[in-house]
């Protein structure tokens, strides 16, 4: 099977903004995310893998070019906006992220190419659909990588966790594997990691350290701390700055006053 090359590097699309959009006369509302009635079944996972994306590939949204949303539309006919899907998490490279909010929408004719991941978390009301007619739209739409995971370790989709690779149409299931921790992988080739069903939680592995991702809170932590370490001492830098200069000052009026006392002794 072929590695597709990954688009994490890739230099961000010009977003071709169409016209005007009519908002009043969808059949939703784009403002409202898409939550079922049994959302709580998948709540806490779907917060921890958002969680650990934003902070592996986003850098906590500092990066224009990665945008990752959740439970937002995306439509895929240019002619009927209605027509659309709401994945639980996707995430695309390469886009111009700050482009594509205010348009409320991801519209790929717009940003310059779909999604690049998308991935559903198992509940009751959305299963069978996550699993008959969702791979299907994906591959139309052209998401190089569709994934499921199932918090209940195959509750509702036979199986703990799944991933699939776009090869000619269709979805190719990716190699699962159990290393000797225990913990289910799969890997995948576009993000350059695996994804984990750890118990039925998710995870992170990062197979170029063999690390797993720390909880996106620690990370988030650490990311803060090291900004005000590095904020504490550009301040502490400005301020020693600030002090040689009043020093260099005051030196200066010290020596003007001396000269101008030596020149009036000369004087008299």
């Amino acid at each position: 099977m072929a590695t597709p090359k990954s688009p994490r590097s890739a230099p961000m699309l010009p977003y071709q903004r169409g016209g005007e959009i009519d908002y009043a006369g969808l059949e939703f509302d784009p403002d409202v995310k898409n939550i079922t009635e049994d959302s709580m079944e998948q709540n806490l996972e779907l917060v921890e893998i958002l969680g650990l994306f934003r902070a592996r590939f986003t850098d906590f949204n500092e990066r224009p070019d990665v945008f990752l949303d959740n439970e937002t539309f995306i439509c895929y006919d240019p002619g009927n906006l209605n027509v659309r899907i709401a994945p639980d998490i996707y995430l695309a490279f390469g886009v111009d992220a700050r482009a594509i909010r205010p348009r409320k929408l991801y519209l790929p004719w717009e940003v310059g190419k779909p999604p690049d991941f998308a991935l559903e978390i198992a509940s009751a009301s959305t299963a069978n659909v996550d699993v008959t007619r969702k791979p299907e739209i994906y591959a139309a739409i052209g998401v190089p990588e569709f994934w499921r995971f199932d918090p209940g370790g195959g509750r509702y989709y036979g199986e703990p966790l799944w991933g699939g690779e776009l090869v000619n149409g269709t979805y190719q299931s990716l190699p699962t594997t159990t290393e000797p921790d225990g913990i289910l992988k799969i890997y995948s080739p576009l993000l350059e990691v695996s994804l984990c069903w750890d118990d039925g939680w998710p995870r992170v592995y990062d197979p170029a350290t063999g690390t797993y991702d720390r909880d996106w809170r620690a990370e988030r932590a650490y990311a803060v701390a090291v900004t005000d370490q590095r904020d504490a001492a550009r301040a502490e830098r400005d301020t020693a700055l600030a002090e040689n200069e009043r020093l260099r000052d005051l030196l200066r009026r010290q020596n003007g006053e001396e000269d101008e006392g030596q020149g009036d002794t000369t004087a008299c």
